[in-house]
């Protein structure tokens, strides 16, 4: 059995609120250094943000987020092509198509929309024109509304169901098919136990036959999981042990990606499980 190994991509959000990292990183110099920090770990793409999505979080101006993102964007692009690594990408995380257009324009690749095309209705044409890689997440209401916005009667099914309209909207809209990822979008109008029940079910997504990327870093799901009682109070050490153990579970299926704020524990994690399958695979070859 051979051994996929799913992209790495790292969390690097240039705002003041975002849930486990903000504020960290909010100006030129100290995003960059923590991008660098994020390549030197294993990172294969950057996934850069300027508008945070935590639960409650409000919007901001486009203005706003592209006076945080796009220098970020333009200094990284230039500084991995003169140390001559083409082979890490940079993705900009937005739902506004003024940005995502913008940041491809600074030197992105991959567009990552957690809303899938729903937050701005020219996001779609947006991501055809420009011919980047488009990330599709399932979403179903700004962070301010989704935690009222979570009935299913079956959530995995459901959620593979509302994400292939999406993908056949942005197919409509001219994005090829072969630039399309999919995300269950994990934490988005979802309850703890729900977004539980959808990573058990990857398969669902699985039978629309796309690359899937699974963003379950630091959540509170996986917190709930530690602390029932408590879970806001688990620190990032233990949300990172528990994303790492989720990450060995979840390399039994063919993931196009991995998005972490722990690119270090997630690409140990990977050569970890790689270094047990091909073991396996010498074994079962010898008997």
């Amino acid at each position: 059995m051979s051994f996929h190994r799913p992209l790495v991509m790292g969390v690097l959000n240039v705002t003041p609120d975002s849930f486990s990292d903000g504020g960290k990183f909010d100006n030129l110099a100290s995003a960059l250094d923590h991008a660098r920090l994020l390549v030197i770990g294993g990172a294969n793409v950057i996934d850069i943000g300027g508008e945070s999505t935590r639960p409650g979080a409000p919007r901001v101006a486009i203005e706003t987020e592209q006076e945080r993102v796009i220098p970020v964007i333009e200094a990284l692009h230039k500084e991995l092509i003169q140390t001559n690594r083409t082979d890490v990408q940079i993705s900009i995380d937005t739902m506004n198509a003024a940005t995502a257009l913008a940041a491809v324009q600074a030197g992105a690749q991959i567009i990552n929309d957690v809303s899938g095309g729903l937050a701005d209705e020219q996001m779609l044409a947006t991501a055809a024109s420009t011919g980047a890689i488009f990330i599709i997440s399932h979403w179903r209401g700004f962070s301010s509304q989704m935690d009222q916005l979570n009935h299913y009667d079956d959530v995995a099914k459901d959620v593979a169901i509302e994400l292939e309209a999406r993908v056949q909207a942005a197919i409509d809209a001219g994005v090829s098919r072969d630039k399309i990822v999919i995300d269950p979008g994990l934490g988005f109008a979802k309850d703890m136990q729900q977004n539980w029940k959808l990573v058990a079910r990857l398969d669902e997504l699985e039978k629309l036959g796309l690359p899937i990327l699974v963003g379950a870093s630091r959540k509170r799901f996986i917190a709930g999981a530690l602390d029932a009682e408590n879970p806001a109070e688990v620190d990032n050490g233990r949300r990172d042990l528990g994303t790492a153990v989720l990450t060995a579970l979840l390399l039994q299926r063919k993931l196009w990606g991995l998005r972490v704020h722990n690119v270090v524990a997630t690409s140990d994690t990977i050569s970890i499980v790689e270094a047990l399958r091909f073991a396996e695979d010498a074994t079962s070859g010898q008997s």
